[in-house]
């Protein structure tokens, strides 16, 4: 599906959606960054018809403007249940949605029951599809660090994560986008498996940040306590690898 096609980016103004944007649009499509800030409003459906009349394919790369458990499950069901609307009557060819490894393997976190929730929205819609499913990006790190910050320690749980740089996913999500639909699930992730704990480490020793990283088993992310394979591709799931090794990520995002 090389010919150039017209695509919405849902979420086109973030991390991601900016670069994906940028990435469609010099391989030649025409590429609509689509937004609250634009008029697109996937909660009301604001703007929503206009924005996908003519458009081949969609990727959601949206995140939920609240995250306490009951308004994020609200957002990503009635954003899910308004595109995929708007897409079935506008006869777009290909459901592309950003999703999170394990967001089936941690049920105590609200914010990943709201994803697989989304998740159940595209497997029972018409519209043909991609799930890709990815591992935390290294950006997030900095955010890691002061969601778990008391004083100057930050407690963390020593769950195996394969985080992942944001240009990296931004890069399979432009391959998947122009692609044809799997109607299933992919994974990607970084090259290297690391420890929360680690992560968080490397990243405040690399800023010259003073806070001490203390090791706990019970520490909750999102709401969930971790194992090793909580946050890491599942067995069998031969997840696409980014190129960008953490160390180097690090290195180029402190100089």
């Amino acid at each position: 599906m090389d010919n150039k096609m017209k695509i919405v980016v849902i979420g086109g103004t973030g991390l991601i959606g900016t670069k994906l944007v940028n990435n469609l649009g010099q391989r030649g499509h025409e590429v609509v960054a689509a937004s609250p800030s634009s008029g697109v409003n996937t909660f009301t459906g604001e703007g929503l018809a206009e924005a996908l009349t003519g458009a081949q394919v969609v990727v959601d790369v949206a995140n939920a403007p609240q995250w306490d458990d009951k308004a994020v499950l609200e957002f990503f069901e009635t954003a899910g249940r308004n595109l995929l609307a708007a897409e079935a009557a506008a006869g777009v060819r290909h459901h592309v949605a950003l999703s999170i490894v394990g967001a089936d393997r941690l049920p105590a976190s609200g914010y990943l029951r709201a994803k697989l929730a989304q998740e159940n929205l595209i497997k029972a819609s018409k519209v043909p599809f991609t799930i890709v499913r990815s591992t935390q990006f290294f950006e997030f790190v900095k955010g890691i660090a002061q969601s778990a910050t008391e004083g100057q320690t930050v407690r963390l749980s020593p769950g195996m994560m394969q985080p992942i740089a944001a240009d990296d996913v931004a890069a399979a999500l432009t391959d998947v986008a122009v692609a044809e639909p799997v109607n299933g699930t992919i994974e990607i992730a970084g090259p290297e498996p690391i420890r929360m704990d680690e992560f968080v480490r490397q990243f405040l020793s690399a800023t010259g940040d003073a806070r001490k990283v203390n090791t706990d088993v019970h520490a909750r992310y999102f709401g969930a306590e971790l194992n090793d394979q909580s946050l890491v591709p599942g067995p069998g799931a031969k997840p696409r690898l980014g190129a960008t090794r953490f160390v180097d990520w690090l290195s180029r995002s402190t100089s």
